[in-house]
C-alpha cells in the first residue's frame, strides 16, 4: 500500500552501548552517546545523516553530565542542528521525546532528529571510591529546558522517608498484593515467577547487563546475597543503576528519508502515542493499585495506532519494580495469564536501569525486533518519578490507513486530575488503618523503618512511621499488614507522625 503522507514521522536508526565492567579507559556519558549516535546513523544505512540534524535531544544525565549535554553531543558529532533540548528527570522522556519530535517531525517543523542518553554510573562511582581521574569531561550542572520541573515527592513524603525509587515502589507493591487477594507467600511467588521471565528475556540479550538467567525462587529468596532493600522486594527486584549503557534513536520522515536514501526495510513507523501525568504527589493517589493515567496514555497510543490490544504482538512495559510492570499490565488490559512477554530488552533489573534512559534502549530493541518481524506491532511504556509520568508508543513496520494525528495530552489530563482521592491530613492523630507500607533495610540487612501510609476514621489519608522498633519492624514482613488497625499521632520532632500497630 503506497504510504500516501509524506511527513509521517519514523524512526531510521537505533544505536545502543554497554560498556562492561573491567573495560580498561571507561568512557562517560557523553562518548557513550556519540558512539550510539555514529550506530544509529550506521544502522540507518545511509552516511552524512548526523550532520544534517536540525534537532538534537538529551535525556537528562544522573552520573556524570558534561557543562552543556546537547551542544556537546552536537560538537562531538560535527552536527549543527538549530534546536538543542535536554529534559528534566523521568523515566518517561524517551518515549515523550519520541512523541514530541514526531509531531514535530509530521507538523513540518523537523527534518531529522536525534533522541540520546547514557549513564556511566558503574564506572563513575569506582573511580570515585578509588579516587582515579578517568580524564572525563569536567562535571557540569546543565539547565533542563524540557519536561516538568517538579520533584517527584512533597515535604510530607520526604520528611517520612518516602523520598526514593526503592522505598516507594514497595507501597505500591504491598498494595497490589492486597488488591490481588493474595497472601504473602502467595505474592512473593509470583513476583518471583514475573521477574524470571524478566530474566530470561535479559539472558538471551548481548547488551544487557546481567546475562545470568536467574531462576523464580533465586529471585524471591531473601538471603545474605539477595538482602532486602525495602520489604517485599529484595535486591533482585530492584531495578539497577549501577551500570554504563547508552542509547540513540533517528528520526524523520517518510519523505525525507526517501531524499536522505534511507532504505525503507529500516523504516519502523510511530504509528500510535501517548502521554498523562497521574496526581502528583504519591500521597494524593486515588489508590496503589492502578494508574488511570497508564490507562489513558495506552489506550490514546493504542487508538492512534488502529490496533487492539490483542493485536500487540511486543510489549516493553517499564519494570523499574514489580509494580510498576504490573500496574501497567493492568491498565492496558493486559491478563496476568497472557503468554506474551512483557519485555524485549530484559527490564531494568536484569538488562540495567540507566537513569532516566532506559525506554530509549527499549524503543530501539523494539525496533530491531520489529524490522525482524514485518507487519507486526510494538508497544513501549515509559514511567517518570513513582508512577507519575507517563509516556507510550506503538510502533510497526507498516504505515497507518489513517491519517496521523497526535491526541493533545491535555484532552485526557483534565478527567485524569478529576479523579477523587482521599483528603490528607498533615498531623493526624486518632484511630487509624494500614492503607499500604513497607518497611526499610539497612546495607546489613536489618529493619530499620518503618513507612506506612493510612486512613482515619473519616477516611483522611496521612503517612507516617512505625516505631524504631525491631521486633514491630520484622512482624510487618511476616504478618499482613494491609488493612490493619493502630494509632497514629504526632511525634516528638512535631514534624512527622508515628504509626503503632495495635
Amino acid at each position: 500500500m503506497a504510504v500516501v503522507d509524506e511527513r509521517l514521522p519514523i524512526i531510521v536508526g537505533v544505536g545502543q552501548v554497554t560498556q562492561r565492567p573491567g573495560t580498561e579507559r571507561p568512557r562517560e556519558p557523553l562518548a557513550l552517546m556519540a558512539e550510539a549516535a555514529r550506530l544509529a546513523e550506521a544502522d540507518a544505512g545511509a552516511p552524512g545523516l548526523l550532520r544534517r540534524l536540525d534537532s538534537l535531544r538529551v535525556v537528562n544525565i544522573i552520573s556524570w553530565p558534561s557543562k552543556d549535554p546537547p551542544a556537546d553531543l552536537s560538537r562531538a558529532l560535527g552536527a549543527t542542528p538549530r534546536e538543542l533540548i535536554y529534559t528534566h528527570i523521568g523515566g518517561n522522556t524517551p518515549q515523550w521525546q519520541v512523541n514530541e519530535a514526531a509531531d514535530g517531525i509530521h507538523r513540518g517543523d523537523i527534518d531529522l532528529a536525534l533522541i540520546a542518553g547514557a549513564e556511566a554510573v558503574y564506572s563513575a562511582r569506582r573511580a570515585r571510591a578509588q579516587q582515579v581521574d578517568l580524564g572525563w569531561s569536567p562535571r557540569g550542572n546543565p539547565v533542563p529546558n524540557a519536561g516538568d520541573p517538579r520533584p517527584g515527592v512533597n515535604a510530607v513524603e520526604a520528611a517520612h522517608g518516602a523520598m526514593l525509587p526503592t522505598r516507594i515502589y514497595p507501597l505500591f507493591e504491598n498494595a497490589l498484593r492486597a488488591h490481588y487477594g493474595h497472601s504473602l507467600d502467595a505474592h512473593r511467588a509470583a513476583l518471583g515467577a514475573l521477574c524470571e521471565k524478566l530474566s530470561a528475556v535479559a539472558a538471551r540479550n548481548p547488551l544487557a547487563w546481567f546475562r545470568e538467567p536467574k531462576q523464580a525462587g533465586e529471585i524471591a529468596t531473601v538471603d545474605a546475597s539477595n538482602r532486602y532493600i525495602a520489604f517485599p522486594y529484595p535486591k533482585y527486584m530492584n531495578a539497577i543503576i549501577d551500570v554504563d549503557q547508552g542509547a540513540a534513536l533517528i528520526l524523520t520522515s517518510v519523505g525525507a528519508a526517501r531524499q536522505l536514501g534511507v532504505p525503507e526495510e529500516r523504516w519502523v513507523y510511530l504509528r500510535g502515542c501517548g502521554d498523562a501525568t497521574d496526581h502528583w504527589s504519591v500521597s494524593e493517589r486515588v489508590n496503589y493499585h492502578s494508574s488511570p493515567a497508564i490507562r489513558a496514555a495506552g489506550r490514546r497510543a493504542i487508538e492512534m495506532a488502529g490496533v487492539g490490544i490483542d493485536g500487540i504482538a511486543l510489549f516493553d512495559l517499564y519494570s523499574c519494580f514489580p509494580s510498576a510492570l504490573q500496574i501497567a499490565r493492568d491498565a492496558l488490559g493486559i491478563g496476568c495469564d497472557d503468554p506474551r512477554p512483557l519485555t524485549v530488552t530484559g527490564g531494568l533489573p536484569y538488562f540495567g536501569g540507566p537513569g532516566n534512559n532506559y525506554v530509549t534502549h527499549s524503543i530501539a530493541t523494539m525496533v530491531e525486533r520489529l524490522r525482524a518481524a514485518p507487519g507486526s506491532f510494538g508497544l513501549v511504556t515509559a514511567n517518570g518519578w513513582y508512577v507519575t509520568k507517563h509516556a507510550a508508543g506503538v510502533y510497526s513496520t507498516e504505515p497507518p490507513r489513517q491519517p496521523w494525528q497526535r491526541s493533545d495530552p491535555a484532552l485526557d489530563q483534565e478527567a485524569i486530575d478529576a479523579e477523587p482521592h482521599p483528603a490528607f491530613a498533615d498531623a493526624p492523630s486518632g484511630v487509624a488503618t494500614v492503607e499500604t507500607y513497607t518497611v526499610l533495610f539497612d546495607r546489613d540487612g536489618q529493619p530499620e523503618r518503618g513507612i506506612v501510609i493510612g486512613r482515619l476514621a473519616d477516611g483522611r489519608r496521612f503517612i507516617a512511621n512505625t516505631p524504631a522498633d525491631r521486633a514491630v519492624l520484622e512482624r510487618m514482613t511476616v504478618v499482613e499488614m494491609q488493612g490493619a488497625p493502630g494509632r497514629v499521632a504526632r511525634a516528638a520532632d512535631g514534624t512527622t507522625n508515628v504509626f503503632t500497630p495495635a
